[in-house]
């Protein structure tokens, strides 16, 4: 059934409206933010609490629901709870925008859900300890109408009313004011950061300056692209030999030797041990003795304090593996450069 919010919409909103692609296709150009030091915006501008989980867009299409990650991948298997809530919605029309996590005392916790993300079996689903929460934030289609044209505030109201948020599914807040003062706050809190969000924004299929990440503690993607022998009792491997993309070429930025437990060593050094190659995929040399070297293809959430001056990664902290990021796409994040006034 379609929701007839869209005729509730101004004349001058519908004129925005315009015949959907296929959701399916909506959800694989996700709008992707853009790492930013600003602490001063202006009134336009609205802020979401920065979650630590994995991207995931949802599409229905009558008795059809997909979940994808953003890479493009199916992930209806892994969360089958979420696709459940999604089919029983009376909307039967939309691709929305949202955050898939899991909680640990009360915050999200990224090595948590990591837990979930590999399991594809019914039963091992069943059986896992660990429940998801799938935030939602924004609305790409409604009732066969693309709705990115509209302003963000706009779909936020339509997205709404379009669907009913019952566990597991809830909607994204957000605050009408913010900048250094909020994110200070919630950095005290022991939140990852903020998003930072144009109120008038259009979702566009790209990363945009529209949409900004302000990070409470540095940290990002790297791909994975080799690793060291491990030194005495540690099994697996010593350290993995961290890169990003650059002109499409790997740059090294390091390596990682903290963060792991005996059962991510054991799993990790396994799979990449069948992903080995005798060149290094690195442009830059590895001072290293006796790198092994793997297949660029793994992508590692990681944890770090700063870069230093030659590019390294100063202490970094391994978090995890994504498989919701394709390892082509990880580049180096760099914030943008503030103007000296209010953002507008």
């Amino acid at each position: 059934m379609t929701t007839g919010l869209l005729a509730t919409l101004p004349d001058a909103r519908r004129r925005l409206l315009r015949p959907a692609r296929p959701g399916v296709e909506l959800a694989s150009e996700p709008m992707l933010a853009t790492l930013s030091s600003r602490r001063e915006f202006s009134a336009d501008w609205i802020f979401e609490r920065k979650l630590d989980g994995i991207r995931a867009l949802a599409v229905r299409e009558g008795d059809r629901v997909g979940l994808y990650s953003r890479s493009g991948n199916r992930i209806n298997a892994t969360y089958p709870e979420i696709v459940d809530a999604l089919a029983a919605q009376e909307c039967e029309d939309f691709t929305i925008d949202g955050e898939i996590v899991a909680f640990s005392h009360g915050r999200t916790d990224f090595s948590r859900l990591q837990q979930r993300m590999g399991l594809t079996r019914r039963r091992d689903v069943e059986a896992s300890p660990v429940a998801v929460t799938y935030y939602v934030f924004d609305l790409l289609r409604l009732d066969g109408a693309d709705t990115r044209q509209l302003p963000l505030r706009t779909r936020k109201s339509l997205l709404r009313r379009a669907l009913g948020y019952r566990a597991p599914l809830r909607m994204t807040t957000h605050r009408n004011e913010g900048g250094g003062e909020l994110l200070d706050s919630v950095c005290d809190r022991g939140w990852e950061g903020l998003i930072a969000k144009r109120a008038d924004s259009r979702y566009q299929t790209r990363r945009s300056p529209d949409w900004l990440k302000l990070k409470c503690s540095r940290g990002q993607e790297f791909v994975i692209g080799g690793f060291t022998e491990p030194a005495g009792s540690r099994v697996g491997f010593g350290a993995l030999l961290l890169g990003y993309y650059e002109d499409g070429r790997l740059r090294y930025a390091g390596k990682v030797g903290t963060g792991f437990d005996h059962r991510t060593l054991v799993d990790l050094y396994r799979l990449l041990d069948g992903m080995r190659r005798p060149t290094s995929p690195f442009v830059d040399r590895v001072r290293e003795p006796r790198p092994r070297w793997a297949e660029p293809e793994l992508v590692a959430q990681i944890a770090f304090t700063e870069w230093t001056r030659d590019g390294m990664l100063r202490h970094p902290r391994f978090l995890g593996l994504r498989d919701d990021r394709a390892a082509g796409e990880v580049v180096r994040e760099r914030p943008e450069r503030p103007t000296g006034r209010t953002a507008v």
